[in-house]
């Protein structure tokens, strides 16, 4: 999802859909009945245009109003004043009519509203595995089937290399139900955020791997004997998540169905019994032993608020290092403006730190798209509909509109395609002209969700800072993405069973893995929790996920 996220909360944002995407496999099963008949597209065309192509503006030919299912975050309320929504109505002759959902339960509220057939037409927000509780019963159509009327996603996922990875996305019935966010370069979007200055001047330099990491922390608790230089602020999720691939496994966020590909023995096996994952917990178990680990901000809820008592010990020199993305890192500078100084001090985020397995990082990603209610293809704008969410999420000119503004009115553009916000304008999630009077995203809409979902790496770097640029650089230059995890799509009858397993499961493994990183379960007592996955019926769900990529892979 995930997205993957801050001021209050571009990082609780990001935080909020990247768990979303971890956990939505399994989400309420939508109990209309599922759709037969084939829709001829071309009676459905009112307002579609004859002759929309890549990369050039869609309008509607009639007024169409669409509706789009949409979370309000608690800093950025929408509000009837929001350009953004002015603007599309201009360029496109669309009105959106959102429904809201609050951030706080989206993801239950999400699902009650599709498995009811109350959904909007526009499902954002989705990630790569939410859509599949929703395939069988016919609440959300299958995209693949009209992916030739969309021809900037076509064309972007050619250019950008990501036809193998939409290939992926197919459900067991050979087609996909979720559109993705589209990224030319992916990298991931939490790591590691350090005080450079403190780890250059007392840690000896910045770390490359995990146990360089734990000795720098050694010596800086050293110096600093209250502090405990390291922190999550995600209840453990975002650190689990990006260090398990560095260990050769997979954890927090990242999690999943749990299931890991196993390349050698061409199987699944389960993330959490593996050697890697025992070895992954035991470093951590480590840590806290130490005192190098902020036992608090592993189990704080976020509750999307923010990570705030980590940015309040991060200014106060408690903490050096932390989860967190750009936008934190973003967020612990203003933070530390007001206790150190400007220019006092040196922030920013460094690649997820190597590990037993290598330079070894989450497989490329995709970002949040859409999925479309299945009740959309009765209507007669249902072309124009597709037309509308092609340009919307693919073309470069809406992404930059969704992003920036409107150009010459709230930013400038020179001849090599570098971005100034006009200085009346400000973004404070970004830090941009903080003495703007009007703040592009929460006084007029753009730099929202629907903004984030489909990047060029061009556009990516337009709002980014040179740290953030410097981030995406040593990633690509420095660390391998793991290879896409093979699908293996359920069938209609097992996706209730694997559901009533894989949720215990995971319950089970998050639990304990937090007690014995905690040292509230010794670690002796592994064995005892192996068996006690293995009592809930890992082995028969462990064969239900292998008997499905083996089915899978036979008919592709």
């Amino acid at each position: 999802m995930t997205p993957f996220t801050f001021k209050t909360p571009p990082v609780s944002r990001r935080a909020f859909i990247t768990g979303i995407a971890a956990t939505g496999l399994f989400a309420m099963v939508g109990c209309s009945s599922k759709p037969k008949a084939e829709v001829d597209i071309t009676t459905q065309n009112f307002g579609a245009m004859e002759n929309f192509a890549a990369d050039t503006q869609f309008k509607s030919t009639e007024a169409l109003n669409l509706g789009l299912l949409w979370t309000d975050w608690p800093d950025t309320p929408v509000k009837d004043s929001w350009e953004i929504f002015k603007e599309i109505k201009s360029r496109t002759n669309v009105t959106l009519d959102l429904t809201h959902i609050p951030f706080s339960d989206a993801k239950e509220k999400r699902s009650l509203l599709i498995s009811a057939g109350d959904a909007p037409s526009i499902i954002p927000l989705i990630y790569t595995g939410e859509e599949e509780a929703f395939v069988s019963s016919g609440a959300v159509l299958p995209l693949s089937d009209y992916s030739d009327m969309m021809p900037n996603f076509k064309k972007y996922a050619t250019e950008w290399d990501l036809e193998a990875m939409v290939e992926n996305l197919r459900q067991s019935d050979g087609k996909y139900y979720m559109m993705p966010g589209l990224q030319e370069v992916s990298v991931p979007v939490f790591s590691v955020v350090l005080r450079k200055d403190v780890f250059e001047e007392v840690g000896g330099g910045i770390p490359d791997t995990w146990d360089e990491l734990r000795t720098a922390m050694l010596k800086i608790k050293e110096k600093y004997p209250d502090s405990y230089p390291l922190a999550d602020g995600f209840e453990g999720q975002s650190l689990l998540n990006y260090a398990a691939r560095a260990f050769g496994t997979q954890a927090g966020w990242g999690f999943g169905n749990g299931m890991m590909w196993d390349e050698s023995a061409g199987k699944f096996k389960y993330a959490a019994t593996s050697d890697e994952y025992k070895e992954m917990v035991t470093y951590f178990h480590g840590l806290v032993e130490d005192g190098l680990l902020d036992v608090e901000s592993m189990t704080a809820a976020d509750a999307g608020g923010g990570n705030a008592t980590v940015s309040e010990k991060f200014a106060n020199s408690k903490i050096f290092a932390a989860s967190g993305s750009t936008n934190t890192a973003i967020e612990y500078s203003i933070a530390l403006d007001k206790t150190l100084g400007a220019g006092a001090y040196k922030v920013g985020l460094v690649p997820p730190p190597s590990g037993p397995a290598g330079n070894i990082v989450e497989p490329r990603n995709f970002w949040h798209g859409f999925m479309i209610s299945s009740k959309a293809k009765d209507e007669p704008n249902f072309l124009a509909l597709l037309q509308f969410l092609d340009w919307f999420y693919y073309n470069p000119e809406a992404r930059e509109l969704l992003r920036w503004g409107v150009e010459g009115k709230h930013y400038t553009k020179d001849a090599a395609g570098t971005i100034t916000l006009n200085k009346e304008f400000s973004l404070d999630a970004r830090n941009l002209n903080p003495d703007g009077k009007t703040d592009l995203e929460v006084d007029l809409g753009f730099a929202t969700f629907p903004s984030e979902s489909t990047e060029s790496r061009k556009l990516k770097e337009s709002y980014s800072t040179p740290e953030d640029v410097e981030y995406i650089d040593a990633v690509l230059s420095t660390r391998t993405p793991l290879a896409p995890t093979p699908p293996a799509p359920l069938e209609e009858g097992e996706l209730e069973q694997a559901s009533l397993t894989a949720t215990p499961l995971k319950d089970t493994v998050d639990t304990n893995t937090l007690k014995f990183i905690l040292g509230q379960r010794d670690l002796s007592e592994w064995g005892a929790f192996v068996k006690e996955l293995e009592g809930q019926g890992l082995a028969g769900y462990v064969d239900l996920m292998n008997n499905a990529r083996e089915r899978f892979a036979a008919k592709a």
